[in-house]
């Protein structure tokens, strides 16, 4: 499969399973309509390396269902698991005012109202309760409106409200309480 060089790659989504024993795949869409991960053109591993043509077959249980060209069993579809699939941002169409891709947030500087920084932002997920954000690899905050209550992409920055308990130490009763009980 040819290479493409992506100069600002954006990811749209992820090969989590598969289905069947024809090589249909599973994927995690990061897209607003979930079968829209298909529709910008060939999709690239992170590197560019590998290109894939995905044809969308339907979505069961909050993933997509695809076929992808040249992957017809059930053994070449397992080898993609953990696959990312990624787009050049020239594939895509801008973002509205007051909109983003989720790309666009990493690295940005975290802040809270006060002005205390927090670190970078490395990652947004969702693990199925709702989206949250990474700084800096040890602190995760909901992805919401009321704890991220601006994102300022032009001047780098996000503003975290943090929510009653988010940066409190655990409670030392508890975690002994824990080890008592393993």
């Amino acid at each position: 499969m040819p290479s493409h060089n992506l100069t600002d790659p954006v990811r749209l989504g992820i090969i989590v399973g598969v289905r069947g024993i024809k090589g249909e795949v599973r994927i995690k869409s990061f897209t607003d309509d979930p079968t829209d991960v298909a529709a910008y053109g060939p999709l690239f591993d992170r590197e560019g390396k590998t290109q894939y043509f995905v044809r969308v077959t339907g979505t069961n249980k909050g993933v997509v269902l695809a076929r992808i060209d040249g992957i017809d069993d059930r053994n070449a579809a397992e080898a993609l698991k953990r696959t990312e699939l990624f787009v050049d941002r020239s594939q895509l169409p801008p973002a509205d005012e007051d909109e983003f891709y989720d790309a666009d947030l990493i690295g940005l500087q975290a802040e809270t109202t006060t002005g205390e920084s927090l670190g970078k932002v490395k990652g947004l997920y969702d693990f199925g309760a709702g989206p949250v954000m990474e700084i800096d690899g040890n602190l995760m905050v909901p992805f919401t409106k009321a704890v991220v209550p601006e994102i300022d992409v032009t001047n780098g920055k996000v503003i975290i409200d943090p929510p009653d308990g988010l940066f409190d130490p655990p409670d030392p009763e508890l975690k002994d309480e824990q080890e008592q009980t393993t």
